[in-house]
């Protein structure tokens, strides 16, 4: 099946510690149904000092589950669920079904 979220994509938080925040996605795992949302999800890490990097407690995002994410319509800025569709040209393509906008270019 295809992707209903892929990289790239901005996204709203539907439930948890940080619902309602929006970010761009930075990272799927299809294979864990997962993705990484920047500045959503924060967590608290020890991290050892290396050669190219300092050692301390680094914040970093933590992946969350897809079905807490929703896409954002390109239209109205609302949450929207994603449909497929194939265009007259033969091209595979997202659409919100909010509004029925394409969101691949």
């Amino acid at each position: 099946m295809a992707a209903k979220i892929r990289k790239g994509d901005r996204v709203v938080v539907l439930s948890g510690r940080d619902k309602g925040k929006t970010g761009d996605v930075l990272k799927v795992m299809p294979s864990e149904d997962r993705a990484i949302v920047q500045g959503v999800n924060m967590v608290k890490r020890h991290q050892r000092q290396t050669a190219a990097q300092q050692g301390g407690i680094v914040a970093k995002e933590a992946s969350i589950h897809l079905s807490n994410i929703a896409i954002i319509d390109p239209k109205d800025d609302k949450p929207s669920r994603v449909g497929f569709k194939i265009l007259n040209d033969g091209r595979k393509v997202r659409y919100a079904k909010r509004s029925g906008e394409e969101i691949d270019a």
